[in-house]
């Protein structure tokens, strides 16, 4: 059974990506109901970002690399400021 989908474009200066995904999904997370596609993606982005560099610096062996410390802290910054809350707070998970 195949379902509607909608297909976001991701590009940078030199490279583009595309993204298919089922629009009803996109439904289902939609938190507002003026908020659009791209901001449904976007901010699932930022949480897997967030989440990646956070399990990076904490729960990896090992000493962390101080410039990966230093883009956790940039990228919680960016977290705190799209979603107007800490990482910790939204996750409940504080170290």
């Amino acid at each position: 059974m195949a379902s509607d989908t909608v297909t976001l474009t991701i590009e940078t200066a030199d490279t583009t990506d595309e993204l298919t995904v089922p629009s009803g999904l996109l439904e289902i997370l939609r938190e507002q109901p003026d908020e659009t596609d791209p901001q449904v993606v976007g901010d699932i982005a930022m949480f897997g970002l967030a989440q990646r560099i956070h399990g990076a610096v904490h729960h990896s062996q090992g000493e962390v690399d101080d410039e990966i410390a230093a883009l956790e802290e940039s990228t919680l910054a960016l977290f705190e400021e799209r979603f107007g809350a800490s990482f910790s707070e939204m996750t409940g998970h504080d170290h």
